[in-house]
């Protein structure tokens, strides 16, 4: 059970068995219930940023909605968020709520990069699905900056020192450098094996030699779970994606239905109008 201190809710007992929440305490829970629905920028505690449209608390994680219609989006621990703020200001468009100050409370300044932009730039340029790139993101270094494995692999997508020297990534902190080059690397991979994904990430994190001994997945348990996960994330990603589609293509039917049966009835009219103008017209004759 979550202690009341750290979900900071405020309980008076009124009446012996009798409870209530304060107002603040009510406050808070429903903007915890409902998901925001304005354009910001989450910024993690690493100093990294995500623009989305949306957010929503699910379990453990914050799930950012990275697209305007929700079929793209990541999942980041809610404890690694410090911060929302607005988003900045597009070029030649105003924003149409000015952004309020929080009273007695300042950010220091940190160096900022949209991952999502990110990820889509270096997807696009290697022609790769950025919900593949943000799943391998995710199981590498759950967006972690500077995470650094046990064994040395560095940055979101974990480079290796002599893997990031053949990229050509001097700084594999630099969130876009490391992008950049895992991204390549991973393209490599996928045109190596066919663009089997499986092989293609069981050499991402085995090495293509392992995937050439065993000629395949190696029967190591960390690279078939590592597999597994980032394939159930991206299947995972997938199924939302259709999801939406599914409901817009049902929304759009029913418009157009609804639409056909007004034209129908129109016609209709049209039709018995005309009819009655021939039979007047006939009459006078």
């Amino acid at each position: 059970m979550v202690e009341s201190a750290e979900i900071g809710i405020e309980i008076r007992v009124i009446l012996g068995n009798h409870l209530r929440l304060t107002a603040r305490t009510l406050a808070l829970s429903v903007l915890c219930a409902l998901p925001c629905l304005a354009s910001e920028v989450a910024v993690l505690k690493n100093g990294f940023a995500i623009k989305h449209e949306r957010r929503e608390v699910v379990g453990d994680v914050t799930r950012l909605y990275v697209s305007v219609d929700g079929s793209s989006f990541v999942d980041v621990p809610t404890a690694n968020i410090e911060h929302y703020e607005s988003a900045p200001e597009e070029p030649g468009t105003r924003s149409r709520v000015p952004a309020s100050p929080i009273a007695g409370q300042e950010f220091s300044a940190r160096p900022q990069t949209d991952i999502g932009q990110v990820v889509n730039q270096a997807s696009g340029r290697y022609r790769l699905d950025p919900d593949l790139v943000s799943s391998v993101i995710k199981a590498e270094s759950d967006f972690k900056v500077r995470a650094v494995s046990p064994k040395g692999a560095r940055g979101l997508m974990q480079l290796m020192p002599g893997t990031a020297s053949q990229l050509g990534v001097s700084d594999a902190f630099d969130p876009q450098a490391n992008v950049e080059g895992g991204t390549k690397y991973l393209r490599e991979l996928m045109e190596k094996y066919n663009f089997d994904m499986v092989r293609a990430l069981a050499a991402y994190n085995a090495g293509p030699q392992r995937v050439q001994q065993f000629r395949g997945v190696p029967p190591y348990y960390e690279t078939r779970a590592y597999v597994a996960r980032v394939v159930k994330d991206f299947n995972r990603k997938k199924a939302a994606q259709e999801k939406a589609a599914g409901n817009k293509m049902a929304e759009t039917k029913t418009s157009d239905k609804k639409s056909g049966n007004i034209s129908a009835a129109s016609v209709s009219r049209v039709s018995q109008s005309a009819a009655t103008n021939v039979d007047g017209h006939n009459g006078s004759n």
